[in-house]
């Protein structure tokens, strides 16, 4: 299975000001979160934002949030026990593609609920943390053995392109040389 562009939704999960600072690896799940949200603006590909009790957690990076729809605030660790995300999920989505934070917790909720939904789930491996690492790693296998798929930033924009054809290919390969 492939991303495909017309077929796909980016879900950016929880990136926010006050967890950020806990997160070893948040820089690192910023910008390669807006790699992903800056890709999928030059591409078509439908996006999510959410933030986990934004009052408590802060507000998504102003930069990151400029590349994406308005935030749906939630209170539920999985995105899908908040309606707004429900709605928002396209009808005609085949697989939705994640990142964001914490791995363990609200990144790997979503994706089993989006996997029980029938969608096919991809995981961008560096485009998601936790506080501590054995939960990021355990997360990640877990997910996979659920049958979510682990892949990469860079893997999943050259997905959505498909060939150095694609007329913003150019645009791309920028993105993908900003790392």
């Amino acid at each position: 299975m492939q991303l495909h562009a017309r077929s796909s939704v980016l879900c950016v999960i929880d990136i926010q000001e006050r967890l950020l600072p806990a997160i070893p690896a948040g820089r690192q799940v910023t910008a390669a979160a807006g790699r992903l949200a800056a890709a999928a603006g030059l591409l078509g590909v439908r996006s999510v934002l959410t933030e986990q009790y934004p009052q408590g957690l802060g507000q998504t990076p102003s930069d990151l949030a400029g590349m994406l729809p308005t935030a749906l605030p939630k209170m539920s660790f999985s995105c899908c026990g908040c309606d707004a995300f429900r709605d928002a999920l396209p009808a005609d989505a085949e697989a939705a593609l994640l990142c964001g934070l914490e791995t363990h917790v609200c990144v790997q909720q979503t994706a089993l609920d989006l996997l029980a939904l029938g969608l096919t789930v991809f995981i961008a491996a560096d485009a998601v943390a936790s506080r501590h690492v054995v939960d990021h790693d355990v997360a990640l296998r877990r997910m996979e053995a659920s049958g979510a798929i682990l892949t990469t930033t860079e893997a999943a924009l050259f997905e959505w392109c498909r060939s150095a054809e694609h007329p913003r290919f150019q645009e791309l390969r920028k993105l993908v040389l900003s790392r």
